[in-house]
Protein backbone atom coordinates (compact mmCIF):
# COMPACT_ATOMS: atom_id res chain seq x y z
CA UNK A 1 0.00 0.00 0.00
CA UNK A 2 1.26 3.52 -1.11
CA UNK A 3 2.29 5.74 2.04
CA UNK A 4 0.11 8.53 2.71
CA UNK A 5 1.61 12.39 3.15
CA UNK A 6 1.65 12.07 6.76
CA UNK A 7 3.25 8.49 6.84
CA UNK A 8 5.89 9.94 4.23
CA UNK A 9 6.75 13.40 6.30
CA UNK A 10 6.73 10.81 9.76
CA UNK A 11 9.88 8.99 11.29
CA UNK A 12 12.38 10.85 9.52
CA UNK A 13 14.97 10.81 12.07
CA UNK A 14 15.46 14.05 12.36
CA UNK A 15 16.41 14.84 15.78
CA UNK A 16 17.88 11.41 16.18
CA UNK A 17 21.24 9.80 15.33
CA UNK A 18 20.20 6.59 13.24
CA UNK A 19 22.32 3.28 12.52
CA UNK A 20 23.52 2.30 9.24
CA UNK A 21 22.53 -1.53 9.15
CA UNK A 22 24.84 -2.47 6.96
CA UNK A 23 25.13 -6.53 6.97
CA UNK A 24 20.98 -6.68 6.48
CA UNK A 25 21.44 -4.38 3.61
CA UNK A 26 24.37 -6.74 2.57
CA UNK A 27 21.83 -9.89 2.81
CA UNK A 28 19.17 -7.50 1.35
CA UNK A 29 20.97 -6.92 -2.11
CA UNK A 30 22.21 -11.28 -1.74
CA UNK A 31 19.17 -12.82 -1.68
CA UNK A 32 17.98 -10.26 -5.05
CA UNK A 33 20.12 -11.88 -6.57
CA UNK A 34 18.83 -15.41 -5.81
CA UNK A 35 15.22 -15.12 -4.72
CA UNK A 36 13.16 -12.08 -5.14
CA UNK A 37 9.52 -11.66 -4.03
CA UNK A 38 6.63 -12.03 -6.53
CA UNK A 39 6.24 -8.34 -7.48
CA UNK A 40 9.46 -8.41 -9.14
CA UNK A 41 7.78 -11.08 -11.51
CA UNK A 42 7.11 -8.29 -13.97
CA UNK A 43 10.82 -7.64 -14.70
CA UNK A 44 11.82 -11.01 -16.04
CA UNK A 45 12.63 -9.50 -19.35
CA UNK A 46 15.12 -6.47 -17.10
CA UNK A 47 16.85 -9.18 -15.01
CA UNK A 48 19.68 -8.07 -15.94
CA UNK A 49 18.72 -4.24 -14.31
CA UNK A 50 17.84 -6.11 -11.26
CA UNK A 51 21.65 -7.88 -11.51
CA UNK A 52 22.94 -4.41 -11.45
CA UNK A 53 21.63 -2.91 -8.69
CA UNK A 54 21.69 -5.39 -6.66
CA UNK A 55 25.82 -5.79 -7.65
CA UNK A 56 25.97 -2.51 -7.15
CA UNK A 57 24.94 -2.53 -3.72
CA UNK A 58 27.28 -4.91 -3.05
CA UNK A 59 30.10 -3.24 -4.55
CA UNK A 60 29.48 0.33 -2.50
CA UNK A 61 29.38 -2.21 0.52
CA UNK A 62 32.37 -3.53 -0.29
CA UNK A 63 30.82 -7.37 0.18
CA UNK A 64 30.96 -8.44 -3.37
CA UNK A 65 32.57 -11.27 -1.67
CA UNK A 66 29.45 -13.18 -1.48
CA UNK A 67 28.81 -13.71 -4.97
CA UNK A 68 30.73 -15.96 -7.32
CA UNK A 69 31.77 -13.14 -9.83
CA UNK A 70 32.85 -15.68 -12.37
CA UNK A 71 29.56 -17.55 -12.57
CA UNK A 72 28.15 -13.98 -13.01
CA UNK A 73 30.34 -12.90 -15.59
CA UNK A 74 29.58 -16.15 -17.99
CA UNK A 75 25.86 -15.45 -17.15
CA UNK A 76 25.89 -11.62 -18.65
CA UNK A 77 28.37 -12.60 -21.40
CA UNK A 78 25.24 -14.97 -22.38
CA UNK A 79 22.85 -12.66 -23.10
CA UNK A 80 25.11 -10.43 -25.30
CA UNK A 81 23.31 -10.32 -29.29
CA UNK A 82 26.21 -11.01 -31.42
CA UNK A 83 26.44 -10.94 -35.17
CA UNK A 84 25.13 -13.64 -37.42
CA UNK A 85 27.21 -14.72 -39.86
CA UNK A 86 26.16 -12.49 -42.78
CA UNK A 87 25.76 -9.53 -40.24
CA UNK A 88 22.55 -9.02 -41.19
CA UNK A 89 21.32 -7.81 -37.82
CA UNK A 90 24.67 -5.69 -36.85
CA UNK A 91 21.62 -3.43 -35.99
CA UNK A 92 20.42 -5.10 -33.35
CA UNK A 93 23.38 -6.19 -31.03
CA UNK A 94 24.09 -5.33 -27.75
CA UNK A 95 22.82 -7.00 -24.59
CA UNK A 96 18.97 -8.73 -24.04
CA UNK A 97 17.82 -8.65 -20.61
CA UNK A 98 17.30 -12.36 -19.84
CA UNK A 99 17.24 -15.29 -21.50
CA UNK A 100 13.20 -15.07 -22.23
CA UNK A 101 13.56 -15.80 -25.63
CA UNK A 102 14.03 -19.01 -24.97
CA UNK A 103 17.93 -18.78 -25.38
CA UNK A 104 18.75 -21.59 -22.66
CA UNK A 105 22.23 -20.52 -20.25
CA UNK A 106 25.06 -22.83 -21.51
CA UNK A 107 28.21 -21.47 -20.40
CA UNK A 108 30.02 -24.16 -22.85
CA UNK A 109 28.14 -22.57 -25.86
CA UNK A 110 28.49 -19.21 -27.89
CA UNK A 111 25.90 -17.00 -27.92
CA UNK A 112 23.30 -17.01 -30.22
CA UNK A 113 20.19 -15.51 -31.54
CA UNK A 114 16.42 -17.28 -30.74
CA UNK A 115 15.25 -15.84 -34.13
CA UNK A 116 15.16 -12.18 -36.08
CA UNK A 117 13.34 -10.43 -33.59
CA UNK A 118 16.25 -11.23 -31.12
CA UNK A 119 17.98 -8.05 -29.85
CA UNK A 120 19.11 -5.38 -27.52
CA UNK A 121 17.91 -3.18 -25.50
CA UNK A 122 20.25 0.02 -24.33
CA UNK A 123 19.19 0.15 -20.68
CA UNK A 124 20.33 -3.87 -20.73
CA UNK A 125 23.24 -3.03 -22.99
CA UNK A 126 24.37 0.02 -20.17
CA UNK A 127 23.76 -1.99 -17.50
CA UNK A 128 25.23 -5.37 -18.00
CA UNK A 129 29.00 -3.50 -19.17
CA UNK A 130 28.42 -1.90 -15.87
CA UNK A 131 28.25 -5.21 -14.50
CA UNK A 132 31.03 -6.43 -15.99
CA UNK A 133 33.18 -3.51 -14.68
CA UNK A 134 32.03 -4.21 -11.62
CA UNK A 135 33.01 -7.61 -11.32
CA UNK A 136 36.54 -6.88 -12.45
CA UNK A 137 35.92 -8.40 -15.80
CA UNK A 138 38.31 -6.92 -18.88
CA UNK A 139 35.35 -6.22 -21.21
CA UNK A 140 37.85 -8.91 -23.77
CA UNK A 141 34.75 -10.44 -24.72
CA UNK A 142 32.43 -7.79 -25.56
CA UNK A 143 32.13 -7.20 -29.71
CA UNK A 144 32.05 -3.75 -29.32
CA UNK A 145 32.13 -2.93 -32.68
CA UNK A 146 28.99 -4.71 -32.61
CA UNK A 147 27.38 -2.39 -29.34
CA UNK A 148 28.08 0.29 -30.98
CA UNK A 149 26.61 -0.80 -34.32
CA UNK A 150 23.22 -1.27 -32.64
CA UNK A 151 23.43 1.91 -30.50
CA UNK A 152 23.51 3.73 -33.81
CA UNK A 153 20.34 2.11 -35.09
CA UNK A 154 19.06 3.31 -31.77
CA UNK A 155 19.13 7.40 -32.38
CA UNK A 156 16.55 9.52 -33.84
CA UNK A 157 16.91 12.40 -35.83
CA UNK A 158 16.01 15.05 -32.84
CA UNK A 159 19.09 13.45 -31.21
CA UNK A 160 17.32 11.23 -28.50
CA UNK A 161 17.56 7.28 -28.41
CA UNK A 162 14.64 4.71 -28.52
CA UNK A 163 15.69 1.23 -26.45
CA UNK A 164 14.73 -1.12 -28.80
CA UNK A 165 14.99 -0.92 -32.80
CA UNK A 166 11.32 -1.64 -33.10
CA UNK A 167 10.73 1.94 -31.48
CA UNK A 168 9.85 2.94 -27.92
CA UNK A 169 9.85 5.63 -25.93
CA UNK A 170 12.12 7.68 -26.33
CA UNK A 171 13.62 10.45 -23.67
CA UNK A 172 16.61 11.90 -21.54
CA UNK A 173 17.18 8.22 -19.98
CA UNK A 174 18.49 6.66 -23.00
CA UNK A 175 20.36 9.53 -23.52
CA UNK A 176 22.26 9.09 -20.54
CA UNK A 177 22.16 4.73 -20.64
CA UNK A 178 23.91 6.19 -24.82
CA UNK A 179 26.39 7.87 -23.16
CA UNK A 180 27.73 5.41 -20.15
CA UNK A 181 27.85 2.76 -23.00
CA UNK A 182 30.24 4.86 -25.31
CA UNK A 183 32.20 6.47 -22.15
CA UNK A 184 32.61 2.65 -21.31
CA UNK A 185 33.80 1.24 -24.87
CA UNK A 186 36.06 4.43 -25.16
CA UNK A 187 34.54 4.73 -28.38
CA UNK A 188 32.03 7.68 -28.72
CA UNK A 189 31.27 6.86 -32.87
CA UNK A 190 28.34 5.14 -31.42
CA UNK A 191 26.27 8.02 -31.54
CA UNK A 192 25.94 11.22 -32.74
CA UNK A 193 27.03 13.54 -29.96
CA UNK A 194 26.22 16.77 -31.57
CA UNK A 195 22.00 15.70 -32.01
CA UNK A 196 22.38 14.07 -28.65
CA UNK A 197 23.74 17.47 -27.20
CA UNK A 198 21.06 19.87 -29.07
CA UNK A 199 18.17 17.48 -27.52
CA UNK A 200 19.99 18.32 -23.64
CA UNK A 201 20.38 21.57 -24.46
CA UNK A 202 16.34 22.25 -26.08
CA UNK A 203 15.46 19.71 -23.28
CA UNK A 204 16.22 22.54 -20.53
CA UNK A 205 13.05 24.00 -19.09
CA UNK A 206 11.52 27.50 -18.23
CA UNK A 207 12.02 27.25 -14.21
CA UNK A 208 15.97 25.67 -15.37
CA UNK A 209 15.78 22.18 -14.78
CA UNK A 210 15.90 19.53 -17.57
CA UNK A 211 12.97 17.67 -18.58
CA UNK A 212 12.95 13.89 -20.84
CA UNK A 213 12.26 16.59 -23.78
CA UNK A 214 11.55 19.75 -25.33
CA UNK A 215 8.54 21.57 -23.78
CA UNK A 216 8.26 18.79 -20.81
CA UNK A 217 8.09 19.14 -17.31
CA UNK A 218 11.41 20.00 -15.54
CA UNK A 219 12.39 16.56 -12.93
CA UNK A 220 15.12 15.11 -10.74
CA UNK A 221 16.07 12.15 -12.77
CA UNK A 222 16.15 13.86 -16.11
CA UNK A 223 18.26 16.52 -14.86
CA UNK A 224 21.03 14.20 -13.30
CA UNK A 225 20.61 12.06 -17.15
CA UNK A 226 21.38 15.17 -19.18
CA UNK A 227 24.30 17.00 -16.71
CA UNK A 228 25.86 13.64 -16.61
CA UNK A 229 25.63 12.96 -20.33
CA UNK A 230 27.00 16.19 -20.53
CA UNK A 231 29.88 15.51 -18.08
CA UNK A 232 30.94 12.02 -19.52
CA UNK A 233 31.33 13.95 -23.19
CA UNK A 234 33.28 16.62 -21.38
CA UNK A 235 31.00 19.36 -23.16
CA UNK A 236 29.20 20.98 -20.17
CA UNK A 237 30.92 24.21 -20.14
CA UNK A 238 30.73 24.54 -23.07
CA UNK A 239 26.99 23.62 -23.73
CA UNK A 240 25.55 25.79 -20.72
CA UNK A 241 26.82 29.13 -20.00
CA UNK A 242 28.21 29.97 -16.53
CA UNK A 243 24.87 31.96 -15.90
CA UNK A 244 22.97 28.72 -16.79
CA UNK A 245 24.48 26.63 -15.19
CA UNK A 246 23.44 28.76 -11.86
CA UNK A 247 20.18 28.57 -12.81
CA UNK A 248 20.32 24.88 -12.90
CA UNK A 249 22.15 25.21 -9.30
CA UNK A 250 19.44 27.10 -7.86
CA UNK A 251 16.57 24.44 -9.54
CA UNK A 252 18.56 21.62 -7.60
CA UNK A 253 19.50 22.74 -4.11
CA UNK A 254 16.08 23.74 -3.80
CA UNK A 255 14.73 20.19 -3.83
CA UNK A 256 16.05 19.85 -0.61
CA UNK A 257 13.76 19.93 2.51
CA UNK A 258 15.15 17.00 4.50
CA UNK A 259 15.82 14.72 1.93
CA UNK A 260 14.81 15.51 -1.72
CA UNK A 261 11.74 15.59 -4.42
CA UNK A 262 12.30 15.24 -7.84
CA UNK A 263 9.80 17.80 -9.09
CA UNK A 264 8.30 21.33 -6.93
CA UNK A 265 5.54 20.32 -4.61
CA UNK A 266 6.34 17.17 -4.71
CA UNK A 267 7.04 14.98 -1.36
CA UNK A 268 10.12 13.86 -0.77
CA UNK A 269 11.48 10.41 -2.15
CA UNK A 270 14.86 8.62 -1.18
CA UNK A 271 15.64 8.29 -4.86
CA UNK A 272 15.95 11.72 -5.62
CA UNK A 273 19.12 11.88 -2.77
CA UNK A 274 21.45 10.23 -5.57
CA UNK A 275 19.47 11.85 -8.91
CA UNK A 276 19.61 15.28 -7.31
CA UNK A 277 22.57 14.78 -4.94
CA UNK A 278 24.43 13.45 -7.41
CA UNK A 279 23.74 16.09 -10.17
CA UNK A 280 24.69 18.65 -7.75
CA UNK A 281 28.17 16.79 -6.87
CA UNK A 282 28.74 17.24 -10.42
CA UNK A 283 27.87 21.10 -10.47
CA UNK A 284 30.06 21.22 -7.68
CA UNK A 285 27.67 22.11 -4.91
CA UNK A 286 26.85 19.39 -3.05
CA UNK A 287 28.69 20.74 -0.12
CA UNK A 288 25.75 23.59 0.12
CA UNK A 289 23.29 20.81 0.99
CA UNK A 290 22.53 19.61 4.64
CA UNK A 291 23.99 15.90 5.03
CA UNK A 292 23.04 15.24 8.62
CA UNK A 293 19.37 15.67 7.15
CA UNK A 294 19.46 13.86 4.43
CA UNK A 295 21.52 10.86 5.90
CA UNK A 296 18.86 10.65 8.81
CA UNK A 297 15.84 11.15 6.41
CA UNK A 298 17.40 7.97 3.86
CA UNK A 299 17.85 6.00 7.21
CA UNK A 300 14.46 6.29 8.18
CA UNK A 301 13.55 4.24 5.34
CA UNK A 302 16.10 1.32 6.39
CA UNK A 303 13.65 -2.35 6.63
CA UNK A 304 15.45 -3.22 10.55
CA UNK A 305 14.00 -6.48 9.96
CA UNK A 306 14.98 -7.89 6.44
CA UNK A 307 17.63 -4.62 4.91
CA UNK A 308 17.03 -2.77 2.10
CA UNK A 309 15.38 0.88 1.92
CA UNK A 310 11.82 2.39 0.72
CA UNK A 311 10.80 5.23 -0.91
CA UNK A 312 9.49 6.41 2.28
CA UNK A 313 9.62 5.75 6.08
CA UNK A 314 7.18 2.58 7.00
CA UNK A 315 6.87 1.37 3.50
CA UNK A 316 8.37 -2.27 1.56
CA UNK A 317 12.07 -2.06 0.85
CA UNK A 318 12.54 -1.96 -2.80
CA UNK A 319 15.69 -3.18 -4.55
CA UNK A 320 16.32 0.27 -7.09
CA UNK A 321 16.04 3.05 -3.88
CA UNK A 322 18.15 0.51 -2.19
CA UNK A 323 20.60 0.43 -4.16
CA UNK A 324 20.47 3.88 -4.78
CA UNK A 325 20.85 4.96 -1.52
CA UNK A 326 23.70 3.34 -0.52
CA UNK A 327 25.52 5.22 -3.37
CA UNK A 328 24.05 7.89 -1.70
CA UNK A 329 24.69 7.31 2.14
CA UNK A 330 28.57 7.01 1.16
CA UNK A 331 28.53 10.59 -0.54
CA UNK A 332 27.51 12.04 2.62
CA UNK A 333 30.36 11.27 4.54
CA UNK A 334 29.50 8.01 7.48
CA UNK A 335 31.75 5.98 9.02
CA UNK A 336 30.34 2.31 8.17
CA UNK A 337 32.50 2.37 4.66
CA UNK A 338 35.77 2.38 3.47
CA UNK A 339 36.71 5.68 1.74
CA UNK A 340 35.47 5.84 -1.78
CA UNK A 341 36.89 9.07 -3.02
CA UNK A 342 35.37 12.22 -4.38
CA UNK A 343 32.13 11.56 -6.73
CA UNK A 344 33.32 11.24 -10.30
CA UNK A 345 32.70 9.99 -13.54
CA UNK A 346 33.31 6.42 -12.60
CA UNK A 347 30.83 6.28 -9.68
CA UNK A 348 28.39 8.03 -12.40
CA UNK A 349 28.87 5.00 -13.65
CA UNK A 350 27.60 2.96 -10.84
CA UNK A 351 31.08 0.56 -10.96
CA UNK A 352 33.11 2.06 -8.06
CA UNK A 353 36.24 0.92 -9.96
CA UNK A 354 39.46 1.21 -8.01
CA UNK A 355 40.56 3.05 -11.26
CA UNK A 356 39.04 5.97 -11.96
CA UNK A 357 40.09 6.27 -15.71
CA UNK A 358 39.45 2.33 -16.33
CA UNK A 359 38.18 3.08 -19.84
CA UNK A 360 42.08 4.21 -20.80
CA UNK A 361 43.64 2.37 -18.26
CA UNK A 362 41.43 -0.75 -17.26
CA UNK A 363 43.62 -4.17 -17.00
CA UNK A 364 40.42 -6.00 -16.29
CA UNK A 365 42.59 -8.16 -13.44
CA UNK A 366 39.57 -10.32 -11.79
CA UNK A 367 40.10 -10.97 -7.92
CA UNK A 368 41.74 -13.73 -7.08
CA UNK A 369 39.40 -14.59 -4.03
CA UNK A 370 36.88 -17.25 -4.18
CA UNK A 371 33.72 -16.17 -3.11
CA UNK A 372 31.98 -17.57 -0.14
CA UNK A 373 28.74 -18.60 -2.12
CA UNK A 374 27.67 -20.05 -5.02
CA UNK A 375 25.22 -18.15 -7.34
CA UNK A 376 22.73 -20.33 -8.59
CA UNK A 377 19.80 -18.27 -9.72
CA UNK A 378 21.62 -17.02 -13.05
CA UNK A 379 21.43 -20.78 -14.67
Amino acid sequence: MAATEDERQAGTGEGERLDFLRDRHVRFFQRCLQVLPERYSSLETSRLTIAFFALSGLDMLDSLDVVNKDDIIEWIYSLQVLPTEDRSNLNRCGFRGSSYLGIPFNPSKNPGTAHPYDSGHIAMTYTGLSCLVILGDDLSRVNKEACLAGLRALQLEDGSFCAVPEGSENDMRFVYCASCICYMLNNWSGMDTKKAINYIRSSMSYDNGLAQGAGLESHGGSTFCGIASLCLMDKLEEVFSEKELNRIKRWCIMRQQNGYHGRPNKPVDTCYSFWVGATLKLLKIFQYTNFEKNRNYILSTQDRLVGGFAKWPDSHPDLIPSYILQYNTSCSVTTWMPSTGPLDLACLLNSLSPCSTWPQNFSGTRPKSRPRILQKSYH
